[in-house]
């Protein structure tokens, strides 16, 4: 992976007074924007399935397709930024995204909406890394911690945001009006960008792109995920499709592994993985993010089909997952380079444990006060569990070597996230359908149990078939419920084991320019 941000950057004089001010939040709402489509669908899945007739598990679709398709874009933001310019490529990127986001809101169904989030994510690819290089070059050195303290804020900010905007919309106005919001904030953003920017365009020159990796990059990616999230539908390895494109990622991930290793070129850089502090740290980045983003589309899944929530209601237990870490963030970020970062990951992932194993005790009874406690808690692991892992990951590199370690380990991380969606949601709906049969097994029309609740449901004027009906109700609940707490036990589980993969890492230098430099991309790799 190139960089994303060019050698020549760094000629330019930093922006001075107001302009720089409108410079700084142009650039934060499309990174707002970016960040904010993230989590705005997670609690409207419910309604965007029901609107296009197809499951709620299917409608998660709309999560993992987007996540794909940006991380697939960006191995390439180096290169294009080469071929067109960092500011040519902002805003095309930013126009581009307001476009897919206007045809996400008109799709007609769920493969056109599906076909939309891909070019939605892949668009999104470039705008992380350019908006911090842009930001950079826009603040004098000595400021650049100021100006990665806001971009920081303005992605944690986005993830509060998104359930409880995604919630309202949907309750209030329609499911496609959380994609129509997009079009007057990346209309304004990349109207000021180009014209703060245009002036300051970076060098462009061609360079060779690894067409034949690229490909393989998507073919096994794209493989692996509809093995995921097609496979309960078809009964897995029964099904010659499933297998069909089981066997095609695993050999495209083999042949992509040989080529990228062997080529000039290569569109990702497989070498960096012989360190053991980038190898160890990104694993243990993308499984906790992983672990992290398929509890964030479940909770509100299980909330609305299974407790009775709105939209609303769940958005706003979902939210405030990132108030705390609004709040400590800048803490951690001051005092990174003074602590060994292994000890405040160590403590993120204690922190995840302990958030997963208070859900694993919900059950169909839990108010809204208790759902939201571990949700607010969530927020102390986020602060420091992202700029921390991601310092130790980038530790000991290159200065010249970091923008394509931090665009490797993105890469990894973001596939990551998408793969455990699908896991989270497949493992979900596995587990009810064995708890549903247990269940059954004791609710019976022999049991006295069974018997009292019939009779008290027909007392209250429900004809048997309805009482009935009402009886399998309570049990899918109570099925969902329990397979939704076996899965916050897992990732209990899993959270906890994380932590000796931090302590293989080697501690970094406190000092240096390399530590510095991967310190600073640290801080907006999240």
């Amino acid at each position: 992976m190139a960089s994303a941000q060019p050698a020549a950057a760094a000629a330019h004089t930093p922006i001075e007074g107001r302009t720089r001010l409108w410079a700084t939040l142009a650039i934060s709402a499309a990174t707002f924007m970016n960040v904010l489509d993230t989590s705005i669908a997670n609690v409207s899945l419910p309604a965007i399935a029901g609107d296009l007739g197809v499951s709620p598990n299917q409608g998660t679709w709309v999560i993992t397709s987007f996540a794909v398709a940006n991380a697939i874009a960006v191995p390439l933001t180096g290169w294009l930024t080469q071929r067109l310019g960092q500011v040519r490529l902002m805003v095309a990127s930013v126009l581009l995204f307001v476009i897919a986001s206007l045809l996400c809101g008109l799709a007609p169904n769920m493969p056109m909406l599906i076909a939309f989030r891909v070019l939605q994510g892949f668009v999104a690819g470039p705008m992380i890394p350019l908006s911090q290089a842009l930001l950079l070059q826009s603040y004098p050195r000595e400021q650049a911690g100021r100006a990665m303290a806001a971009w920081a804020m303005t992605t944690l900010v986005a993830p509060v945001m998104g359930p409880l905007l995604g919630g309202w919309i949907t309750d209030n106005i329609d499911w496609p009006w959380i994609f129509y919001i997009n079009v007057p904030v990346g209309l304004l953003a990349a109207f000021f960008i180009w014209r703060i920017y245009h002036r300051r365009e970076s060098p462009v020159r061609k360079l060779p792109i690894d067409r034949v990796g690229l490909a393989l990059l998507v073919l096994w990616i794209a493989a692996l995920q509809m093995v995921l999230d097609l496979g309960k539908e078809h009964d897995w390895f029964a099904s010659p499709l499933i297998t069909g494109l089981a066997v095609v990622a695993a050999v495209g991930f083999a042949f992509f592994i040989a080529w990228e290793l062997t080529d000039e070129h290569p569109v990702v850089d497989l070498k960096l993985f012989q360190r053991r502090n980038f190898w160890a740290g990104t694993l243990a980045t993308s499984v906790a993010y992983g672990l992290f983003f398929g509890n964030v589309v479940l909770l509100p899944l299980w909330l609305q089909q299974y407790m009775g929530y709105t939209a609303t209601d769940a958005g706003m237990v979902t939210a405030p997952v990132g108030l705390l870490a609004i709040v400590l963030s800048p803490f951690v970020g001051a005092t990174v380079a003074r602590v060994d970062p292994r000890r405040y990951v160590t403590f993120a992932f204690g922190v995840f444990a302990l958030v997963m194993l208070l859900r694993s005790h919900f059950s169909t009874q839990a108010d809204f006060a208790t759902i939201l406690v571990p949700t607010i808690v969530q927020g102390v692991a986020m602060a420091f569990f992202f700029v921390p892992l991601n310092t130790l990951t980038l530790s000991g590199l290159a200065p010249d070597r970091i923008p394509a370690a931090a665009g490797l380990s993105n890469f990894v991380r973001i596939t990551f996230g998408a793969v455990g969606t699908s896991v989270a949601t497949t493992v979900w709906e596995s587990r009810a359908t064995l708890h549903h049969t247990q269940l059954a097994e004791a609710v019976n029309l022999g049991s006295p149990a069974t018997q009292a609740t019939l009779a008290q449901l027909m007392g209250g004027g429900m004809t048997q078939q309805q009482a009935l009906a009402a009886i399998d109700r309570l049990v899918q609940q109570q099925a969902f419920t329990l397979a939704a707490t076996d899965i916050f036990w897992l990732s209990s589980m899993l959270f906890l084991a994380l932590i000796p993969l931090v302590w293989l890492t080697r501690a970094p230098q406190r000092q240096g320019p390399a530590s510095a430099a991967a310190a600073e991309a640290a801080a907006g790799a999240h």
